[in-house]
């Protein structure tokens, strides 16, 4: 299963196709050409998929999802915290 922890928009590309993202501390670029023109703004929640920003979630239920997710990461080892942070939105295709 693939879990996207909300990200918060800290840039926006002048053309508004790129943004950077922090996500629990980590900065990352994602594309936001799935996304409606002027439909994100610096300082909104996103998820992402696989670099692309696919839907804007309210603050307070990102900020609760933040919470559960930091909570499940208190339970895991350094090694599986980092990985689980940095490799969030880098979902692998799954065989059916």
């Amino acid at each position: 299963m693939c879990l996207s922890i909300p990200s918060k928009v800290v840039k926006i590309s002048e053309d508004k196709t790129m943004c950077t993202v922090d996500t629990m501390g980590v900065q990352r670029d994602a594309n936001l050409m799935m996304m409606d023109d002027e439909d994100v703004k610096v300082g909104d929640y996103v998820l992402l998929h696989i670099g692309f920003v696919m839907n804007k979630i309210d603050e307070t239920e990102a900020l609760r999802s933040i919470d559960t997710y930091k909570e499940i990461l208190e339970l895991m080892n350094e090694e599986e915290r980092k990985k689980v942070i940095l490799e969030d939105d880098e979902c692998p295709a799954r065989a059916t």
